[in-house]
């Protein structure tokens, strides 16, 4: 799995949610509606999902193994920190 692109669509700066992102593997797929979320205790990465008739949210896509999330998670995580601090130096 190549990861080609991770694209910041939206920052938010009051609640959890902290931003939504798009992804982008192997210059053929496009996943969007990732979310970063402020967890308890770290910064972690949803994957798109939509509530089910028992209204249980159910994940669209997600990666398979533990090796895939954690590439796939550190990825978006690093992206979102550049991001921030691009903003916070005038970058963007």
């Amino acid at each position: 799995m190549n990861i080609s692109d991770i694209r910041i669509r939206k920052v938010m700066q009051d609640g959890r949610l902290k931003a939504v992102v798009s992804m982008t593997v192997d210059n053929a797929i496009a996943v969007h509606d990732i979310k970063i979320v402020q967890g308890d205790e770290r910064v972690f990465v949803a994957m798109p999902s939509r509530r089910d008739e028992a209204g249980v949210f159910r994940d669209i896509i997600h990666p398979i193994s533990p090796e895939a999330r954690g590439e796939i998670e550190s990825r978006i995580i690093n992206a979102y920190e550049r991001y921030v601090s691009d903003r916070q130096s005038g970058s963007l």
